[in-house]
């Protein structure tokens, strides 16, 4: 189950105009910071950011699952099922609690480093490296429009010290 505050972020991610994968991204934050404190572990990135999709699908965002022969059948499914189950549709079945107590004790038995600011560093980069350049643009020219004044500011701050960086 999400947190209290978890939930009223993505609702104001909602009213902000901002995408469904952005009100989505407060969950898989979530999920990081689960990770980070001991809660549970995963196996990789990959893992932790799939978790928190579900939870964010589970909890009514827009978010679609995904298109045939992008991921694997059993992929789509589950999103698909998250996705009906955020939007009303009632669960087949009562969720088996032997099956749910295993799933916890397998992901606390994993490790940490999945969190971790260079693992998700490189997911980041190897996800960007999956779209063209107009689709990145796309992004930050919509990011533009649904930011602040001062968030832009700030933004724009954060780019001149990364390039900075970068020349040295």
């Amino acid at each position: 189950m999400p947190e209290k505050e978890t939930i009223q972020r993505a609702h104001a991610d909602k009213r902000a105009g901002k995408s469904a994968s952005t009100q989505a991204g407060e969950f898989v934050r979530e999920e990081m910071h689960h990770i980070r404190e001991g809660k549970h572990g995963a196996r990789s990135t990959k893992q932790a950011i799939a978790i928190g999709l579900s939870k964010a699908r589970r909890a009514g965002v827009d978010l679609k699952p995904p298109k045939k022969g992008t991921t694997s059948e059993r992929t789509r499914k589950s999103a698909a099922r998250a996705y009906a189950r955020g939007h009303g549709a009632p669960a087949k079945t009562k969720p088996s609690a032997t099956r749910s107590r295993a799933i916890h004790r397998a992901l606390k038995r994993e490790g940490s480093s999945a969190a971790s600011k260079s693992s998700l560093s490189k997911q980041a980069h190897s996800a960007a490296m999956h779209r063209t350049s107009k689709e990145r643009h796309d992004a930050a020219m919509k990011a533009v429009r649904t930011k602040s004044p001062r968030k832009r500011h700030l933004a724009a701050m954060k780019a001149a010290r990364t390039r900075a960086a970068h020349r040295s």
